[in-house]
């Protein structure tokens, strides 16, 4: 499986420091990416609506 590395993109809109991601760089222009946490793979999903979905 490739590691997908993405550079967070740097915000104003708020004091705290927390990495913001653009969606269409996680899934690469596409609609889907996974998401790897504790040897568990996720599903990050865009909608034709334009939502996020995120499944185990």
């Amino acid at each position: 499986m490739n590691q997908m590395t993405s550079e967070p993109v740097a915000t104003t809109a708020s004091p705290e420091v927390f990495p913001t991601y653009h969606a269409e760089d996680l899934t690469r222009g596409g609609i889907q990416a996974r998401i790897l946490l504790n040897g568990q793979i996720y599903s990050l999903r865009i909608t034709r609506a334009g939502k996020l979905i995120l499944t185990k």
